[in-house]
């Protein structure tokens, strides 16, 4: 089905059903190259995905011009491309990886010394080590350490390709010991969160709409063979429109199994993927591999995230932080402004009218817009919390 047979389902108000899906109508949307993507800063294809040396390319993202252009071939390769594209090096200093690292060994140590078992969306409880919101517990256990880990202007470049501004970073780690197994092949939030007669409620276009609404992103914490399992991924899959109600299908996940493809990954890359996209984490194979990996959820700020963090108290603690490296020189405006989008909120609804009236513009001051301005007239951390804890008051009802 191309994009011309979708728009007219959508006109048609044709309602997907799973019994409908057709494994051939889905081969040949994989097949098809009508569309195909013209490819300008990708490194190499391997396995039909683009790979980008993440290094090479920070340069382009200090020129406006070169940094959009960049950004459109992301956002097309993820809408009508692969699917998927690969960031070989976008931490090419080890440091921030590995300080994160320590940081979430000793969470996991913690929850797992309570009796805490995280349960996974798509493989067995206990199977693996996992920390939810991630985001949250990085923050306010180690500032400094998420102020250098969030600095990273590619994680903000990608996130901004795919959703525009103000999106909203969540993050989950995810630990896979040896001997793990795979998960099943999935999609992934929004509608691959549904059982089957909870999508079939929903309208063609939501089911187009879905995938625009988050962005699915990997950083290996460590060095990823392909025998360690990591994600199983079926280029073009995300280009299926019937696909949120057909990876359930056994004929489907058997497809799958058969035409994956794995790629290895080192220590600092950084994989990027639209939800839509069939996709599974794999078997760790190895005797001795434990394969870490931070899992990015980033979500459009016209969505729901998955998770409910409270950024008011990250921001507070995140913001004597930043203003000490920014005083410092430690850190550029573009790199602060990275980490900002990481933890504040950008947009500034749903708000109390009432109480947050918009002032000057049609919208009140997001939290990161506060943010900002409290780090540009330096403001005192004292005065800083009082700021954004009323900022947040007023946005009760």
């Amino acid at each position: 089905m191309d994009q011309a047979d979708l728009h007219s389902d959508e006109k048609r108000g044709r309602r997907y059903r799973e019994q409908d899906c057709s494994l051939r109508d889905f081969i040949a949307v994989l097949q098809d190259r009508r569309d195909e993507v013209q490819l300008e800063y990708a490194r190499e294809i391997c396995e039909q995905l683009p790979i980008y040396d993440g290094a090479g390319l920070s340069r382009l993202l200090d020129d406006a011009a070169s940094r959009a252009a960049l950004q459109d071939e992301w956002a097309e390769v993820l809408n009508h491309g692969a699917g998927v594209l690969v960031l070989k090096r976008a931490f090419p200093d080890p440091a921030p990886i590995d300080d994160a690292t320590a940081v979430f060994e000793a969470i996991i140590r913690n929850e797992r010394a309570t009796g805490g078992a995280a349960a996974d969306h798509f493989a067995k409880a206990g199977a693996n080590d996992r920390i939810w919101n991630a985001q949250q517990k990085l923050c306010l256990r180690a500032p400094s350490v998420f102020a250098r880990y969030y600095a990273n202007p590619m994680l903000a470049a990608a996130a901004e390709a795919w959703l525009g501004p103000c999106y909203q970073m969540t993050s989950q780690v995810n630990v896979v010991r040896p001997g793990g197994d795979a998960q099943q092949a999935h999609r992934d939030y929004h509608l691959g969160f549904q059982t089957i007669a909870q999508a079939e409620r929903y309208p063609a276009h939501i089911h187009t709409m879905s995938p625009f609404l988050t962005l699915q992103g990997a950083v290996a914490h460590s060095d990823m063979p392909v025998e360690s399992g990591p994600t199983k991924l079926l280029p073009f899959s995300q280009r299926y429109a019937e696909g949120y109600l057909a990876w359930r299908r056994q004929d489907f996940r058997d497809y799958f199994e058969a035409n994956h493809v794995q790629l290895p990954l080192e220590k600092g890359d950084v994989i990027f993927f639209s939800p839509a996209l069939f996709h599974a984490a794999g078997a760790n194979r190895t005797a001795g591999v434990q394969r870490m990996a931070n899992l990015l959820q980033i979500s459009s700020a016209y969505g729901r995230a998955m998770e409910s963090l409270n950024r008011a108290r990250m921001c507070e603690v995140l913001y004597p932080v930043m203003l000490d490296k920014l005083a410092t020189s430690k850190m550029t405006e573009a790199e602060a402004n990275a980490v900002i989008a990481s933890c504040a909120e950008g947009y500034p609804f749903p708000t109390n009218l009432d109480n947050d009236p918009p002032v000057g513009g049609l919208a009140p001051e997001s939290q990161q817009m506060l943010f900002a301005r409290a780090l540009e007239e330096s403001w005192t951390a004292d005065v800083f919390a009082s700021a954004i804890r009323r900022q947040a008051a007023q946005q009760e009802a």
